[in-house]
């Protein structure tokens, strides 16, 4: 090295300009806002819709100067899974990219540890934008909870005909009772084969988001403050703020948004 290059470098001003203040500001705040979870490529994104020209490379290195971590879960080997349901197929087929808003809907359900027992919720995706269009809690596994999150979800979205819900082959969804209420409601059932986790991939992704980013690792001290938790998470970040991959780094909300607008543009013209 020069010894003018480090007399330069030894004497260069580090008092930080007003746009890096803002801008380290911003960063903290969207790592808060996140509860700890967004990682650089999140922080950049949600950085740059909030008018912010950030790089998930120079997020990276903001991240390393303000000491904020976000934890990264390994990859994990799933077994391959089995057959068919005997009655209903696999109509989706893992084609999970759709073009139209209530084309496809998934569906499935996890546990959560809330104090002294596990409470589980059911969730319902729009595969358009990755939405979230209905869910629900219960301390019971059962039919009935599969039910609430699919009827929020047929009821908020207008009531929508002509569309495929696909899910695994869980008690909950091959019931009769579950059959019954999609036949009602016009839907084409389609169900993952049995054990294979990869036929409803976007579910699984949903999941892992939420456990890792927002639940806390011993779970909650009680039902309410999960349920709350959950509200939101779905309903304040996920569907709201957090960048999608498949959304080109929109949130699912703002994407359906755009394409109602794009529909709208196109008809006018």
């Amino acid at each position: 090295m020069h010894r003018s290059s480090y007399k330069y470098w030894a004497i260069r001003d580090t008092t930080p300009t007003p746009e890096q203040i803002r801008l380290e500001a911003e960063v903290k705040a969207i790592h808060a806002m996140s509860s700890g979870s967004a990682g650089a490529r999140t922080i950049a994104a949600i950085a740059t819709n909030n008018g912010f020209e950030l790089s998930r490379y120079r997020a990276a290195k903001l991240m390393v100067k303000l000491k904020l971590e976000s934890c990264q879960v390994p990859q994990h080997q799933y077994k391959r899974g089995g057959n068919e349901h005997l009655e209903i197929p696999n109509l989706l087929d893992r084609q999970f990219d759709v073009v139209e808003p209530n084309t496809v809907w998934c569906g499935d359900v996890t546990y959560i540890w809330t104090g002294n027992r596990w409470a589980y919720l059911a969730v319902v995706v729009d595969l358009f934008a990755r939405k979230v269009v209905g869910w629900a809690m219960s301390l019971s596994p059962d039919t009935n909870l599969t039910l609430k999150a699919l009827e929020l979800a047929y009821e908020s979205r207008g009531r929508p005909s002509g569309l495929m819900f696909h899910s695994d082959q869980g008690s909950h969804y091959t019931s009769l009772k579950y059959r019954q209420r999609l036949w009602r409601y016009k839907i084409k059932q389609s169900m993952s084969r049995r054990g294979n986790c990869w036929d409803n991939a976007p579910m699984e992704r949903f999941f892992r988001s939420f456990k890792t980013e927002w639940m806390p690792k011993v779970g909650y001290e009680n039902f309410r403050d999960a349920k709350y938790s959950v509200s939101d998470y779905i309903n304040g970040y996920y569907n709201n703020v957090r960048p999608h991959h498949y959304n080109a780094g929109l949130a699912p909300n703002e994407s359906e948004v755009r394409y109602q607008d794009s529909k709208t543009v196109a008809k006018i013209s």
